[in-house]
């Protein structure tokens, strides 16, 4: 039997069954979706800060290489 995160197959089916129970049969597919949307977005907002940062990264990258190209320019004169 697999187990992930610590959890093994029975534990999983008791959350299971205990999540229908709770929440009956017609709630469970709208709560999935709400957790999908919800994932959605947290990965689409850390997508844009990634973008962000590389977006600022880049610029000082760009900086240093010029800072560089200046001083091996000096030094070869």
């Amino acid at each position: 039997m697999t187990i992930y995160l610590f959890i093994s197959g029975q534990e999983i089916f008791i959350i299971m069954v205990a999540a229908l129970i709770l929440f009956g049969a017609k709630k469970i597919p709208e709560i999935a979706k709400g957790l999908g949307k919800g994932m959605r977005e947290f990965r689409k907002a850390t997508d844009d800060i990634k973008k962000e940062f590389d977006e600022s990264t880049r610029d000082v990258q760009d900086d240093i290489k010029d800072v560089s190209d200046t001083v091996n320019k000096n030094l070869k004169d």
